[in-house]
């Protein structure tokens, strides 16, 4: 069945659970063993001590480790992504964060895109430098052979342990191909140590893109985004291959970050509407855009579905995702008062941060998300102070657009 199909039902036993149509809030910090024998099974397994048997269940621990509606959660996740397996986070932040302290130690090496999101830039050139850890930015321009020279003139190729990758890019919609940093990373790996790839797939999905199956080993999600999509929960998400869930579900048994019952609860509520929701969104943005793309006070327009055709970026577009998405970014003609004037001047849209929830929101990425970054890596990075973001949500195309007009009017 389709995953939108089982999104009600799928890893829940309503007579576990009374008849429950929905699965209740397990709102409880432990759980009752039936012998020793199985409680000592259940944390062999837990702690990464011998591999789960085959029909084997890893029985319910403590909500730190599992819990019913955290599992639920995670089952159901996975069918989106075919992976494996699922691990929920309390944010997405701590989601990239385990990942990237999971797979690189002091003296290795990352290799990332750029533009990222600002608060994974900071943790990356601030955190991740101070404890030894070196990285290599790259943008969307750099050709596969660029980047490998970038590598190789470090002086530490041997080095590489992960490549990093935000695609579409945040705030620009720019595109990493996910194919081409496979093959990067299978180049650069060793018998004797695999160099892996994760995605940041925040910005397309799950619905819009599959980056498991372009490749990655690893893909992320900022569950507060689309997933979660009512602006009421902070959540993240990583899914993968069985090995390296493993590894990523074993640091977080010790970071105890994961979610927790009743922000699982939510999401799995949020679920069930994931793929009307997006596909409303992602038709009302490409009308948006397209009033945007003629508008004489609108310098340039930042929207997949505004790719020329015969780009190379357009083809790779078509390669990798099914849908040009509902987030665009476009500037306004001026400076940062231009810039603001429009934000302060929307009714309907609301001035705020995040994305991908059942309201639109706008803001301003060079002074907001994107804040932290040195203003020469911004302006490299095409984060100008005429640059606004935009996430369209489920209000009538027509009323945006309204709001919009009459932003613009101010400016």
């Amino acid at each position: 069945m389709h995953p939108e199909s089982l999104m009600m039902t799928h890893g829940y036993k309503p007579e576990l659970s009374e008849g429950a149509i929905k699965p209740p809030v397990f709102q409880t910090s432990t759980f009752v063993f039936k012998t020793a024998e199985a409680g000592k099974a259940f944390f062999e397994v837990a702690y990464g001590l011998r591999e789960k048997a085959d029909q084997e269940e890893l029985g319910l621990i403590y909500s730190r480790i599992n819990n019913p509606n955290l599992e639920i959660l995670e089952d159901r996740l996975a069918l989106w992504d075919k992976a494996d397996q699922c691990a929920v986070f309390e944010s997405g932040m701590s989601a990239i964060s385990t990942v990237l302290l999971e797979f690189l130690k002091p003296g290795d090496m990352l290799l990332y895109s750029r533009p990222t999101y600002g608060g994974t830039d900071h943790f990356i050139n601030h955190f991740l430098k101070e404890i030894g850890v070196e990285s290599i930015g790259f943008r969307p321009d750099h050709s596969e052979e660029d980047i490998a020279q970038l590598i190789e003139e470090s002086g530490k190729a041997d080095k590489l342990s992960l490549i990093y990758i935000e695609t579409p890019a945040n705030p620009t919609n720019e595109l990493i191909d996910i194919v081409m940093c496979r093959r990067l990373a299978d180049r650069f790996s060793s018998n004797a140590k695999k160099v892996y790839l994760a995605t940041d797939n925040t910005y397309m999905g799950p619905l819009w893109c599959s980056p498991l199956e372009h490749g990655a080993d690893i893909v992320m999600y900022s569950a507060t985004k689309y997933l979660g999509g009512h602006s009421d929960l902070i959540a993240g998400a990583v899914l993968g291959g069985d090995e390296v869930m493993q590894r990523i579900k074993v640091l977080r048994t010790f970071l105890g970050n994961m979610a927790s019952p009743h922000t699982c609860w939510l999401l799995l509520r949020s679920l069930e509407t994931l793929k009307v929701r997006m596909e409303q969104q992602a038709r009302t943005a490409e009308r948006v855009a397209q009033y945007l793309m003629k508008h004489p006070k609108i310098l340039k327009v930042y929207y997949l579905g505004c790719l020329p055709k015969d780009s190379d970026a357009y083809s790779l577009y078509k390669r990798q995702y099914t849908s040009p998405g509902a987030m665009i970014a476009f500037e306004v003609k001026g400076k940062e008062a231009e810039a603001f004037k429009f934000l302060n001047s929307l009714k309907l849209v609301k001035l705020a941060v995040s994305l991908g929830s059942t309201e639109s929101l706008g803001q301003h990425p060079a002074t907001m998300t994107h804040v932290g970054l040195d203003p020469e890596i911004k302006e490299f990075m095409g984060i100008n102070e005429r640059l606004v973001r935009l996430s369209i949500g489920l209000e009538h195309e027509e009323d945006l657009i309204m709001d919009i007009e009459n932003a613009l009017r101010q400016v």
